[in-house]
């Protein structure tokens, strides 16, 4: 009777015990990079809110000193990958120090369908059943990256011109796959927007090839184009085997069409333009844009090693 006495007190002390709350845990507390800040940014023209995130240097609080300015649009992803990589060269490899400036996409839009409008230079011919957005109630939107490039002309240009020590004579142009095509349209406009241009996988698949196009077009009418751009791509990026190369997605190899258009610009001796193809081992499309980005900056700014 004793023994089954002190089982049942057992029992009941351990029922009570975990039926006691446990102390509540700490706050968790938000990530932030070291030396960001966030600025809302209202595209006029566009009628639309964007984020501007904007990372400073090391030595930005104790100098003086002017900076270049790294513009990286897809800042969703692209921004801490960048501030990080400037970070680190500076720091373990000499390179100069850059102020990084991340474009987001639009308030209230997702980033496939901000990026497909806002990086995109024209609107998809015959593909009204190849599209479909992922915003519901609203029909794919494309073909405003002249609109977009106006705007980062002019509202985010003098935003970080006034709040920052930037140099504005030596700003950079970063874009990836939709916005490599960006990059393009920025660069066959107006090439004097930007210093130098670092285009990772340009999608030049696009519209059939619109791109091909418009560099014709611009050959006809300038002698020059004074810029210079760093392409990168990954060697996977190919077409897959049995399949017959074409201008589309679904048909397209990457590496042959930045080849071509890269001997396009050649062919035409623009004056002022100076271009670089670099075609990373064993790198696809997903996972090269770190490496672009790397050698695209090495492209551009001093290194004291």
């Amino acid at each position: 009777m004793k023994t089954l006495l002190a089982l049942l007190t057992l029992c009941w002390s351990c029922a009570a015990a975990s039926a006691t709350p446990s102390a509540p845990s700490a706050p968790s507390i938000p990530y932030t990079l070291d030396n960001t800040e966030v600025r809302d940014v209202h595209a006029t023209a566009l009628k639309r809110d964007y984020q501007v995130f904007v990372a400073l240097p090391d030595s930005y609080r104790t100098s003086t000193r002017r900076y270049p300015v790294v513009f990286v649009v897809d800042a969703n992803y692209a921004f801490p990958v960048a501030r990080n990589i400037a970070s680190r060269l500076h720091r373990h490899a000499g390179m100069e120090e850059a102020i990084v400036v991340g474009l987001s996409y639009a308030q209230g839009d997702s980033g496939s369908y901000s990026r497909g409008r806002d990086y995109t230079p024209s609107v998809p011919r015959a593909s009204a059943t190849r599209y479909h957005s992922d915003m519901p109630g609203r029909a794919p939107a494309f073909g405003e990256a002249a609109a977009y490039a106006r705007f980062i002309a002019s509202d985010v240009f003098p935003l970080i011109a006034a709040g920052y020590r930037a140099d504005m004579g030596r700003k950079i142009f970063v874009g990836h796959s939709y916005g490599g095509l960006l990059g393009l349209q920025v660069l066959l406009t107006n090439p004097r927007t930007f210093e130098h241009y670092i285009l990772g996988s340009p999608s030049l698949w696009f519209d059939r090839g619109v791109m091909f196009d418009r560099e014709q077009a611009y050959a006809a009418a300038h002698k020059e184009m004074p810029a210079s751009v760093f392409f990168g791509i990954g060697a996977r990026e190919t077409l897959a085997p049995g399949k017959t190369r074409s201008r589309s997605k679904e048909q397209a190899d990457m590496v042959a069409d930045l080849r071509e258009f890269q001997a396009s610009l050649a062919a035409h001796r623009y004056r002022g333009l100076s271009t670089t193809v670099k075609v990373f081992a064993d790198e696809d499309h997903a996972s090269v844009f770190p490496l672009v980005f790397t050698h695209g900056l090495r492209a551009y700014l001093k290194s004291t090693k």
